[in-house]
């Protein structure tokens, strides 16, 4: 799982509530892709039922969903050996967060269209009250057709979350769009149906990323930045609700943005720069119908004065050179300072230290005029999947927190924003 990605929850970060999620499996060749599903929301810390339509099992047998933890795995509508209570229609409404049915065949979306409870997993989901995602996966001229096109827009009436299916090579060979999408895409649909909303409604920036300050053709000043630190912020928000903007520098992890995410209600936004001053551009531009600013970005302080377009030859300094650098603006803080008035605007600032790391937070923490201050000591930071962080906020609230995974950590944080 790539790690910003992952993300472990237990009751107490969602009200106390059980984490289980229950995933129905339609015939398919991809669905031997619901096996990582199951494991990768469990690793997250969810429990996951499971069941398989008769069709599903011809292509994958219940056996490793049984293998992997997944329980209960239903498989018949009546006299089924694995199921526990003769009300299992009934079961996923009464214990599950949210339903997610990946592969979902076009049969199957004909069903939850229409009604037809010919089969158990149809009737489970039509006695389920919550949260429903749906992830077809067919053949590119079956998902065209008018009729799943209408199918699919008496779901999306009905608040289904829809995960589209990818463009590509399908099993039979033909190309179109039609396969199952990213399971990270699917993974996160089922996440965000599963958890507490409360930022819904809420509109969400994040800087992230390293920036490339370019001095000739082919040479730039930058850091060891990976935004893996951004990118588990932006999702964390995200998974909770927020729209979200995130401005990134080059190299940024993948986010669900763009291409399959048009069927879910609220969007995560994506815009690529490269320097320091393309992100404080874009991020000027969003920032004034935002509610909250992350900057998580390790920003070039200074860009070197550029020598020209061309590759600069060693021949044209034989003894050597000297660089002179010119600064570049402060985006924390110049926006920090542009708030609306209308409206509150919350920031949260980061910053990376050699020394000193509790005095220098608080005094960046005054000068940047953020509402809370994220810092860590060099080497803590850059290019790892955890980090150990010094908070501070403008209350006077201050806490150490170690050796994190940063999605962990990231879901802290954003609860510690959102509370201010």
């Amino acid at each position: 799982m790539d790690a910003h990605l992952a993300f472990r929850f237990t009751a107490e970060d969602v009200a106390g509530e059980p984490l289980r999620l229950h995933l129905g499996v339609c015939g398919s060749v991809a669905a031997y892709r619901a096996l990582d599903l199951v494991r990768q929301w469990q690793d997250i810390g969810f429990s996951v039922g499971v069941t398989m339509t008769p069709s599903a099992q011809r292509f994958v047998t219940p056996l490793p969903f049984e293998a992997l933890g997944a329980e209960p795995v239903y498989t018949a509508m009546y006299e089924d050996p694995h199921a526990s209570t003769p009300f299992a229609h009934l079961e996923p409404g009464q214990t599950a967060r949210a339903f997610v049915v990946a592969p979902a065949s076009a049969a199957t979306l004909a069903r939850l269209a229409h009604g037809a409870a010919d089969e158990l997993l149809a009737c489970q989901v039509l006695a389920f009250r919550g949260p429903l995602v749906v992830a077809p996966a067919m053949n590119p001229a079956m998902w065209e057709h008018p009729a799943t096109r209408a199918n699919m827009d008496i779901l999306r009436s009905r608040g289904c979350v829809t995960v589209q299916p990818g463009i590509g090579r399908t099993a039979c060979g033909d190309m179109g769009q039609g396969r199952l999408a990213d399971s990270r895409l699917i993974l996160l649909a089922g996440l965000r149906a599963a958890l507490p909303q409360d930022l819904a409604g809420m509109r969400a920036l994040v800087t992230l990323g390293p920036t490339r300050e370019g001095w000739d053709g082919v040479r730039f000043w930058s850091n060891p930045s990976t935004g893996t630190m951004g990118a588990s912020l932006a999702l964390a928000l995200w998974l909770r609700g927020a729209e979200v903007h995130a401005v990134c520098g080059p190299g940024v992890p993948w986010l669900p943005a763009g291409a399959g995410t048009e069927g879910m209600s609220t969007p995560l936004l994506r815009v690529e720069v490269t320097s320091a001053r393309q992100m404080f551009e874009a991020a000027s531009d969003l920032w004034n119908d935002m509610d909250m600013g992350v900057f998580t970005a390790a920003v070039a302080d200074f860009s070197p004065q550029p020598a020209g377009p061309g590759k600069f030859k060693k021949s044209e300094a034989p003894e050597g050179f000297d660089l002179h650098f010119v600064p570049n603006p402060d985006i924390l803080r110049t926006l920090s300072l542009n708030r609306r008035k209308d409206a509150p605007q919350k920031v949260m600032g980061f910053a990376a230290e050699s020394e000193n790391l509790h005095t220098a937070v608080r005094s960046k923490l005054a000068a940047k005029r953020a509402d809370m201050l994220v810092g860590n000591l060099l080497g803590h930071g850059f290019a790892t999947v955890s980090n150990t962080v010094f908070v501070a906020d403008r209350t006077g609230r201050e806490a150490v927190m170690e050796n994190l995974p940063k999605p962990v950590l990231a879901w802290r944080l954003v609860s510690w924003l959102a509370s201010l």
